[in-house]
């Protein structure tokens, strides 16, 4: 097995969806500084993100749908009919170059994983994406192309886990009712885009775990173990390919969990163990100091190295350096360190039916 990569690209510097944007805050630069602070990032496990080319797009996406894609990137107008210039969706400078750029990410990482071993995209996770038109900040739909070039290199077996706050709409469009992909996600209840109810199999091929405001660290553990880890190794994959979206911890603007970001350590730490392969992205995440310390631990977890308590002066100005739009200001733990403090808690009755009714379920590995 080769060491982990970080799959990285420059476009991302500077890029924005725009001043008013969730997403006008810097996220995969923030990760990447960060760790180059740290001494975690050394040449030999940084690669450069290619921009996949459109042919490269079609497995999951239409032609017309990619030309209007870069259209839109050309002219800087909008096009409706592809959800293309609305407020979730602007028109912007790298419209077509910034997820292409992501998805070409998540084919070099399912390329680099092809022996055995990790890889982690920060800006992939792109889950929502839609074959015909974006969704929810979402042009194209990296998940779903790097499962597919995952899939057409002979692995017959793939686990999809997303913990990101919000479901994996897109990726269920694409994977329901599959044999090969079996999807776990745990996103926050009766939240956008208000799919993945505990009921919907996805044609048997998804485990939805949809969870009350508030969801803490206590409830994730006991999901975690008692759901997405045994029908993980029930399926005995392939590779893995876990969304790690960091919108789920308490700071965020978009969601109303209250996780740590400790959450996303152990799910690593956890799924690296059940498959030979594996792919880590990026996904949500607004809330620019949250973002930046959850992804800079997870490329700690994967590469191996330590999580210091406080940050060292360097890396503390790093985060004290970003800005953001919203009222909203940082306490002093969100400058100075990377893991969050464990916020547990009681687990609630909808958490307790919701495993309990996932436990009922056959057993039986997809695939």
């Amino acid at each position: 097995m080769s060491r982990p990569i970080f799959i990285g690209a420059r476009i991302y510097r500077g890029s924005s969806y725009g001043p008013r944007h969730p997403l006008s805050i810097p996220r995969v630069p923030t990760v990447m500084d960060l760790c180059r602070s740290l001494g975690w990032l050394p040449s030999d496990q940084y690669r450069t993100s290619p921009c996949a080319k459109p042919s490269a797009l079609l497995g999951f996406h239409t032609g017309a749908y990619i030309e209007a894609l870069q259209e839109s990137e050309a002219t800087q107008q909008p096009n409706l009919h592809y959800d293309l210039g609305t407020l979730s969706n602007p028109v912007f400078p790298e419209v077509y170059r910034r997820p292409a750029t992501a998805a070409g990410g998540g084919l070099l990482a399912a390329e680099s994983v092809r022996h055995g071993g990790i890889a982690y995209n920060p800006g992939g996770g792109t889950h929502h994406g839609l074959p015909d038109r974006a969704n929810g900040f979402c042009y194209i739909n990296e998940p779903v192309l790097t499962i597919q070039r995952l899939r057409a290199m002979g692995l017959e077996r793939i686990a999809y886990i997303d913990i990101d706050a919000h479901h994996c709409d897109g990726v269920a469009v694409a994977f329901h009712g599959s044999e090969a992909v079996q999807m776990i996600s745990v996103h926050e209840d009766r939240r956008w885009p208000f799919t993945g109810q505990l009921e919907d199999e996805a044609g048997g091929a998804a485990l939805n775990i949809p969870v009350p405001r508030g969801l803490n660290d206590t409830e994730f553990d006991l999901i975690l173990n008692e759901v997405i880890l045994p029908a993980v190794a029930r399926q005995k994959p392939d590779a893995i390919y876990l969304q790690c979206g960091a919108d789920a911890v308490t700071e965020d603007p978009l969601s109303r969990l209250g996780l740590s970001n400790r959450c996303h350590v152990l799910t690593v730490q956890a799924l690296r163990a059940l498959s030979p392969r594996m792919v880590v992205s990026g996904g949500g995440g607004y809330n620019p100091w949250t973002v930046g310390r959850a992804w800079s631990c997870v490329w700690a977890t994967i590469a191996g190295h330590d999580i210091p308590d406080r940050l060292p002066e360097e890396a503390s100005d790093i985060l004290r350096a970003l800005r953001w739009t919203r009222q909203a200001q940082p306490d002093e733990a969100l400058l100075t360190t990377l893991l969050d403090r464990p916020r547990e808690g009681p687990i609630s009755q909808q958490v307790q039916d919701a495993v309990a009714h996932l436990k009922r379920r056959s057993a039986s590995p997809v695939g």
